[in-house]
């Protein structure tokens, strides 16, 4: 027990070293350098300092579970700070040259520089608050008719409110769809009642559910008892039939056999087309093995806001849009909502509509395009 809690400790104090050293390039250089070269008083930058350098540290710690009122918002503006930062670090170190080499002044660079991180974070909050829908047309022999139904995931609800989720299905309430697949992180705070949470009871088609990481991190038995309550049908490591389809559902997990282990438990019908539901681009080849006809997913966000797509792409080798092994597909989506700051630069949010044609009917175009 003893060296279990030493162990644990000291993970703690390397995470709170690691977050220390992120700070210093992230908030401390960025706001000493701008109001250096604007040419601040020591008070006045030390207020500006403070609040911006030690904003995560208080909205992680102590606004985590703020989902109303002026706390709430407060929050938001910590999550808009640390998604403007690493561009804020980037175009800085860009402009150190010129204004070192007297190129230009200091007090423009930094006043240019505020400019264009306003409009960019303009931009971004924009971008992602409007979701597109987002056509992928496939085929499949196994199918005597056409087959449309939707997948909306990282909808982020408790970061995102349910005034953005009621936006969401009506839009997928205007596609003629089966079904409707939610993929994971559905919701991301403990505490989201059914109440914000009741736009699912106005979708006009049935919903199957995936567990993804960030309910397991939260009220995982409430969430599920909740979105059970709004006539959700939650898949955990089960299969039910729609029509033609065989949906699966598999809970997230860090785990790399997680899709191998739990496919091999479920009984897989090679007649029916074939649907894996699974929060994070992993087990292609699993799921190939065991005859899934398609695999949706969702997670990488597509990395949300650069440059973290670059960060994004080393972690998962299929990050966005449709792969395939063997006869199996995967198709990844860039997330319907935001996690942390509401934005979105350099990625957009979708909701997915699968077409699938009998392999007899003409799909024109096979490639993904924006409706």
């Amino acid at each position: 027990m003893h060296w279990g809690y030493a162990g644990a400790m000291r993970k703690r104090q390397q995470f709170l070293l690691v977050a220390l050293l992120l700070h210093i390039p992230l908030f401390a250089y960025p706001i000493l350098r701008l109001c250096d070269w604007l040419g601040l008083d020591g008070w006045t930058t030390t207020a500006i300092f403070v609040p911006l350098f030690f904003s995560q540290i208080v909205a992680r710690l102590y606004l985590r579970h703020a989902n109303f009122g002026l706390v709430f918002w407060l929050r938001r503006g910590a999550d808009l700070w640390l998604g403007i930062s690493p561009l804020l670090l980037c175009m800085l170190l860009a402009a150190e040259i010129p204004v070192a080499m007297g190129w230009i002044a200091a007090s423009s660079a930094a006043w240019t520089l505020l400019a264009i991180t306003a409009l960019l974070m303009a931009y971004s909050v924009a971008n992602a608050y409007s979701p597109s829908v987002v056509a992928v047309p496939l085929r499949s022999d196994k199918l005597d008719t056409p087959l449309r139904f939707a997948q909306i995931t990282d909808v982020h609800i408790g970061s995102r409110s349910g005034r953005f989720l009621d936006r969401v299905i009506q839009q997928v309430n205007r596609l003629d769809i089966a079904f409707l697949c939610i993929t994971g992180d559905f919701i991301d705070a403990p505490g989201v009642s059914e109440d914000t949470l009741s736009a699912l009871r106005n979708c006009r088609v049935p919903i199957y559910f995936s567990i993804g990481n960030h309910e397991r991190y939260e009220d995982l038995d409430e969430i599920l008892q909740r979105l059970a309550n709004l006539g959700v049908q939650v898949l955990r490591s089960q299969s039910v039939v729609h029509g033609p389809v065989q949906l699966i559902g598999i809970d997230d997990s860090e785990h790399p056999a997680k899709v191998e282990r739990e496919l091999a438990a479920i009984d897989v019908d090679p007649q029916r087309f074939v649907l894996l539901l699974y929060h994070r681009p992993r087990g292609l080849a699993a799921a190939a093995a065991a005859g899934v006809d398609l695999m949706i997913c969702g997670h990488t966000h597509n990395g949300q806001i650069v440059p973290f797509n670059l960060v994004v792409a080393r972690v998962f080798e299929q990050t966005v849009g449709l792969f395939r092994c063997q006869q199996t597909q995967l198709y990844v989506s860039p997330g319907t909502g935001t996690w942390g700051p509401v934005m979105r630069l350099g990625s957009r949010g979708e909701i997915t509509l699968f077409d699938v044609a009998p392999t007899a009917a003409r799909t024109g175009n096979t490639r993904a395009g924006i409706l």
